[in-house]
């Protein structure tokens, strides 16, 4: 155990031994369904860390990695390991390759990636946790807000909910 008492996480792992994520996304339908062609593993978790998030996504032909979205107070970053997403944002479209990153800070350009290939798409996704969040969705009759304990709610627009 830790000083926190946490279970001692491993020094180093396959990023692939960690288990996909049980669930594809947390948004409510209609979009829930957008999502099952994603599949997340939680490496950052993996390693009990706290203040930043780790995942190793991978994107189906089909696949997107989130709605158009952008936080009120995390920053986001990405780096692709195999495949050639398409980055979608409000200021316009980029190809991606293998090598190629984006990070995305807070309150500014709305993204996501999408996968129009016939192969699947690697990447790693890094974000911080910083409390308080909120997700903004320019496409989509959706909003997210972050409770106390992490979790996120959705609601649309109008704050009606889901």
């Amino acid at each position: 155990m830790t000083d926190r008492g946490d279970p001692v996480p491993p020094l180093a792992l396959d990023a692939t031994s960690v288990a996909p994520r049980a669930r594809s996304s947390g948004y409510p339908e209609p979009f829930f369904s957008r999502m099952s062609r994603r599949e997340k593993r939680s490496l950052g978790d993996a390693f009990g860390l706290r203040n930043f998030g780790v995942n190793l996504t991978r994107l189906a032909p089909g696949g997107e990695s989130s709605l158009l979205h952008r936080h009120s107070r995390q920053d986001e970053f990405i780096y692709i390991v195999q495949g050639e997403p398409t980055l979608v944002t409000d200021a316009g479209e980029v190809a991606l390759a293998p090598g190629m990153c984006a990070g995305f800070p807070a309150g500014q350009r709305a993204h996501q990636l999408v996968n129009r290939t016939d192969r699947d798409v690697l990447y790693l996704e890094v974000g911080d946790r910083t409390p308080g969040d909120e997700g903004f969705y320019p496409a989509d009759d959706i909003k997210a807000s972050q409770a106390p304990d992490g979790k996120w709610v959705y609601t649309r627009k109008d704050g009606t909910p889901y």
